[in-house]
């Protein structure tokens, strides 16, 4: 909801002072189907040879969470450290053994199933028992599970930031593809030199509209949407820090 209220204000704030500085929002209108195709379809094009076909499948997974709510809440994390508190008491009181079955089978587990919404991520389940299963083995000791532990989260990190990644390349490059579509327009404007001045001055506040909706399009759509996902991956990665 945010998301769309913030875009709503950016765009009307933008379009509304060119209105009342008196400005002809039918030139832009006019232009804008043919600007977008040119510049939109240019950035998806070099946005699918840009990136791997696993980042290009990551990142529209990722792009639907920038307009639902975090679920990484209090309560979560209140959840989180009760699970961890419950499975650890037991081993402190009837011995690391006692929590193998927990550990090799946590749908089975009466400590894992008292928590269903972490029980139903299976990220978190993962990650908490195949540490707990190196603890109840024994052939590793703490600092080397402490390492292994740190080893995952930076992979984990850095896997979920491609995307993220991938949408800054991208605003990066949309001023530039707007920079081509002004350049295509203005191209067309000297072919058609003869024309009356009114329509060389449309066709060229129609080649201005590209370099206009290029710098938009990355620095207040793609942009923004890129630092909101970055920080929904960093709220991942704490979780696994607090495991």
């Amino acid at each position: 909801m945010f998301v769309i209220i913030g875009y709503l204000v950016a765009i009307g704030c933008i379009f509304g002072g060119y209105i009342i500085h008196g400005g002809n929002i039918g030139v832009v209108l006019h232009a804008l189907p043919i600007e977008l195709m040119v510049i939109g379809g240019g950035a998806i094009g070099a946005f699918v040879v840009n990136n791997q076909p696993k980042v290009l499948k990551s990142t529209l997974k990722l792009l639907p969470s920038a307009f639902k709510g975090s679920k990484y809440t209090k309560a979560r994390y209140l959840e989180l450290m009760a699970l961890l508190y419950d499975i650890l008491q037991k081993a402190r009181k009837d011995g690391l053994m006692s929590i193998e079955k927990d550990v090799e089978t946590p749908q089975d587990s009466p400590i894992f199933q008292k928590y269903p919404k972490l029980a139903s991520d299976h990220h978190v389940v993962e990650f908490t028992t195949d540490y707990l299963r190196m603890m109840v083995s024994g052939n590793l000791n703490a600092h080397e599970i402490e390492a292994l532990m740190e080893s995952e989260i930076d992979t984990h990190h850095s896997e979920a930031h491609a995307p993220v990644a991938a949408i800054a390349r991208l605003a990066g490059g949309l001023p530039a593809f707007g920079i081509v579509a002004a350049v295509l327009g203005v191209v067309n404007t000297m072919g058609s030199v003869g024309q009356p001045p009114a329509v060389l001055g449309g066709m060229i506040g129609s080649a201005l509209v590209g370099t206009f909706l290029g710098i938009l399009l990355a620095y207040g759509i793609v942009e923004p949407l890129g630092g909101l996902l970055e920080q929904k991956v960093e709220d991942g990665s704490k979780e696994l820090q607090c495991i």
